[in-house]
């Protein structure tokens, strides 16, 4: 198999843009990522466009951009993804049945919680949080990979005909329960989810340690959430 090269990168731009989102974004399955944000840099980002404030929110962040710490955190990070890479690929793979799509994914050190992603880019990317320990960074990266995958098979398009967008995005976010159980020795941390899919996740766990099947658990998942919904 063929390892995707992963670049890791800390980008003022992309850094200031997703701290203006995640200032406006309050509806986060049910979490509200604006909170998490220092309440002067809300006030300045709240509902405004990102080209108006975007000049006075760098200068608030230039110590932090500036900080000596980023690029020894960065290749901190990216020394580490690199001894659980080869496996973590490996794994997704078995589980999945289905090689990395992309060559070349970007990872962006973010000072936000917030930590999208972006499938269809060339190449697709997303972020980590700068201040997150080096396990739960890790966690992130193995997380948003498998969001990424996700997103560009066959399964994506046969689930939202079977249910919707929302939903679809909710499976996709109570899928990561497998990086519990298939992936948790490369990281040592859990991947706790959002409080909205506890109990699909739940389901999904169960179904899992049952029959190690993708299609299969997906299939039970669509089921599940057709009789019970997402709160």
């Amino acid at each position: 198999m063929k390892i995707p090269r992963i670049t890791i990168k800390f980008d003022v731009e992309k850094n200031l843009y997703n701290v203006w989102e995640t200032c406006n974004d309050n509806n986060a399955y049910g979490h509200d990522f604006s909170k998490t944000m220092p309440k002067q840099i809300v006030k300045l980002c709240k509902n405004k466009k990102f080209e108006d404030c975007k000049k006075e929110l760098k200068c608030r962040m230039l110590s932090v951009h500036s900080h000596p710490l980023i690029e020894p955190i960065r290749k901190f990070l990216d020394f580490s993804w690199s001894k659980i890479s080869k496996e973590y690929f490996q794994r997704l793979e078995k589980i999945i049945g289905k090689q990395f799509y992309s060559k070349e994914v970007i990872i962006y050190l973010t000072t936000a919680q917030r930590c999208p992603y972006r499938p269809n880019e060339n190449p697709p990317y997303f972020y980590v949080n700068f201040f997150n320990g080096i396990q739960d960074m890790l966690l992130t990266i193995g997380h948003e990979l498998m969001h990424l995958q996700f997103h560009n098979m066959e399964y994506w398009d046969k689930i939202e005909k079977e249910l919707d967008y929302k939903k679809t995005h909710d499976l996709k976010e109570a899928l990561t329960v497998l990086l519990n159980i298939e992936f948790r020795d490369l990281w040592i941390v859990d991947d706790r989810g959002y409080p909205n899919h506890k109990q699909l996740r739940k389901f999904i766990r169960g179904q899992w340690k049952n029959k190690k099947d993708f299609g299969l658990l997906l299939d039970k998942s669509i089921k599940w959430i057709k009789k019970n919904g997402i709160k």
